[in-house]
């Protein structure tokens, strides 16, 4: 157990950051919107505590889309006026602030669906508008050490106090957002604030996926092994996420035809 939690997420960490490098930008931007993150954490948590605490964790990360959307949403309005310490304090503090409050809602299917798609619904409306583009900066070795050890400890820290926390807070520490930091400030950083708005506005692609995940997991622990139940979410996942990305690009291909019509 102690070997799955140090070399899991990392994995997983190590695979989406290379993916880039290895089979290009479309199968990087692809495999980023995945649970690389909270699916190993879940799948550990329910190999330490079974599948009904395992089911009821997945509807709080569900829920937890929420926190996510307060966290973007906190930093992205942040950084246009201050550096990234401050945005981080405040996006970290509104992660905080929504976690606790979902913690007392009921966990129910249709709750956190619910919740969920009306977090991304306010957080697209609401964020500020950019159009910036930018070269994402090279992955140093220290960057990708980084991000791996960053797994690792998240995913220690949420098995170990799990017991303690509940299913709730540990579906919640799940999707801590870990790589969401790590992007937005490295993104502040290197690039400027415009660009972090339009990293965090393109993050919506991933909450279907996620939201495809956490609720077949929901349903299907209850009925199946572990490993049926991760595998078929984990396959609708992947199919979930290839729709959106077609259906964003069709939109984009839609648009640039409207706008070149319009042009002449």
């Amino acid at each position: 157990m102690l070997a799955l939690k140090l070399t899991l997420v990392p994995l997983f960490l190590l695979i989406v950051s290379m993916s880039g490098k290895w089979w290009g930008p479309a199968v990087a931007g692809w495999l980023a919107g995945l649970p690389v993150v909270a699916g190993p954490i879940l799948f550990l948590l329910v190999l330490a505590h079974g599948a009904a605490f395992g089911a009821h964790a997945a509807l709080l990360s569900l829920s937890a889309t929420l926190a996510s959307e307060a966290f973007n949403f906190a930093y992205a309005w942040t950084c246009r006026a201050h550096p990234w310490p401050i945005a981080l304090a405040a996006g970290l503090g509104a992660w905080l602030a929504s976690a606790f409050g979902l913690s007392w809602l009921p966990a129910t299917p249709v709750w956190s669906a619910f919740v969920a798609l009306a977090a991304v619904g306010f957080g697209q409306s609401f964020l500020p508008r950019s159009t910036a583009l930018a070269a994402g900066a090279p992955l140093t070795r220290a960057d990708l050490t980084g991000r791996m050890a960053a797994g690792a400890a998240l995913t220690i820290v949420v098995t170990t106090i799990s017991s303690r926390v509940g299913a709730s807070w540990s579906g919640l520490l799940a999707v801590f957002p870990l790589l969401g930091t790590i992007l937005c400030v490295s993104s502040q950083r290197a690039h400027g604030a415009a660009f972090v708005v339009s990293l965090v506005r393109g993050m919506v692609l991933g909450r279907f996926s996620f939201a495809a995940f956490c609720l077949a997991l929901a349903f299907s622990l209850r009925t199946q092994p572990a490993w049926a139940a991760f595998a078929e979410a984990a396959a609708l996942a992947m199919l979930v996420q290839w729709l959106t990305k077609q259906l964003a690009m069709s939109q984009r291909a839609e648009g640039a035809q409207q706008s070149a019509v319009q042009a002449d």
